[in-house]
């Protein structure tokens, strides 16, 4: 008698949950090399998807453009982007610098820049092209172009507390010696120039004024020869002019000593003056007619002390 069970194509109530657990409460076979190096593989590339859009992007080679681009606006973020810019040869104590500089920069800026190149104080630097650099206006309104020639004259601070404290110095003895002659224009060597009387041509003078020095020379003067002397303040070069019918001595106002001066009895708006070339009076070169307004900018230029312009 045949046992009563399910009837064909129907399982028995439980059948799946027994065999669950037999397949559960088996044990796992090992894995050969093969199947192992699978496993491993889909593993690998489940985490690399997984990761993939936390990625970097990869870096751009040596030669691709967008790093150059960006290499280029760092440069110019530093120097001002999107300037035009201009070469400049700047030339200070017989050095020369190169640099670009912003063409629509002031005259003030580029001091900046010429004390960092130099370490020149801007209050201490003449700045020419073409004449004096403003201060106030831009290198494209006084029309400098690319590869000009910036000439700079000027003195370090220290250089200049090292050079003047003897010139300074040797002023002031010259004062009190001054002092105790009697007045210049009445000694004879004087007196035979000064009794020809004014030139006819002697610039203008303005008594009680300072002016700083004009652009032009200071010209109609007599030397001790009774001969008419032209003064040219060549600044670009830091030298003194002295000029003369027969020739012209050119003077590093570095060599210069020394600068006395006297105003002229009865023409008071006028002076008599002289640069100490050598160690001795005897090396004094005197201009007589000087006018009094220009007097003391001449002294300044000439001894160092700079005049603000």
């Amino acid at each position: 008698m045949a046992a009563a069970g399910a009837p064909d194509g129907l399982e028995e109530p439980g059948m799946d949950t027994e065999a669950e657990t037999v397949a559960a409460e088996a044990p796992a076979r090992p894995l050969n090399c093969v199947e192992a190096k699978a496993v491993a593989g889909a593993a690998a590339e489940d985490s690399c998807a997984a990761r993939g859009s936390l990625q970097p992007a990869p870096a751009q080679p040596p030669g691709d453009p967008a790093a150059q681009a960006s290499v280029s606006n760092g440069e110019d973020a530093g120097g001002g982007a999107g300037k035009e810019l201009v070469d400049l040869k700047i030339f200070w104590n017989k050095t020369k610098h190169e640099v670009k500089f912003p063409l629509d920069s002031t005259g003030s800026e580029l001091k900046q820049k010429i004390h960092a190149l130099t370490g020149l104080p801007p209050a201490m630097q003449k700045v020419m092209y073409k004449g004096l650099v403003p201060e106030d206006k831009t290198l494209r309104e006084i029309k400098v172009t690319s590869g000009a020639k910036i000439m700079v004259v000027g003195s370090t601070i220290n250089d200049v507390l090292a050079v003047n404290t003897p010139k300074d110095a040797a002023q002031q003895d010259s004062k009190a010696e001054e002092n105790k002659k009697e007045p210049l224009c009445r000694q004879k060597q004087h007196r035979k120039v000064l009794d020809k009387g004014k030139p006819e041509d002697v610039m203008p003078s303005v008594k009680g004024a300072q002016e700083r020095l004009p652009p032009v020379p200071l010209s109609g003067m007599y030397n001790k020869s009774g001969g008419k002397v032209r003064l040219t303040f060549k600044l670009e070069q830091d030298q003194l002019w002295i000029g003369t019918k027969e020739r012209t001595e050119k003077l590093p106002m570095g060599s210069i000593k020394n600068v006395v001066s006297e105003p002229i009895e009865g023409h008071e708006d006028y002076h008599m003056m002289a640069f100490q070339l050598g160690p001795t009076e005897a090396s004094y070169y005197w201009v007589y007619w000087v006018p009094t307004q220009y007097v003391d900018a001449i002294k300044d230029t000439v001894l160092g002390k700079w005049q603000y312009f």
